[in-house]
């Protein structure tokens, strides 16, 4: 009976074994396999920005938000030197300017 016990230790011990040696040479050949697509294939670079209609529509309309957005903190400063009152009305403008977006360029039409 414990020799039965210990031939099918061993054969455990020995599908083992070979499980982790199957797998180390399957993350070796995953490793040399990244190493040389990493030397061969060169990661793209976009040095342009993308100039279909609406990507050049959209920057419009950051672009006017942002300057509108600019221009409310600037009167406010130069109205009302309080920084308290201008710290609130950033606030204010940081909470309504997707609100204004979504009313003024609503891409949905």
């Amino acid at each position: 009976m414990s020799k039965e016990r210990a031939r099918r230790r061993a054969e455990r011990e020995a599908e083992r074994a070979r499980a982790i040696q199957a797998n180390e040479e399957r993350q070796a050949r995953r490793s040399r396999r990244r190493a040389l697509l990493a030397g061969l294939v060169p990661r793209p670079v976009r040095f342009y920005r993308q100039g279909g209609l609406i990507a050049r529509r959209r920057r419009a309309q950051n672009l006017a938000v942002a300057l509108g957005f600019v221009i409310v903190q600037a009167i406010v400063w130069m109205l009302w030197g309080s920084l308290f009152l201008s710290f609130g009305v950033f606030v204010f403008s940081l909470l309504l300017a997707p609100v204004v977006v979504t009313l003024a360029f609503d891409r949905r039409t």
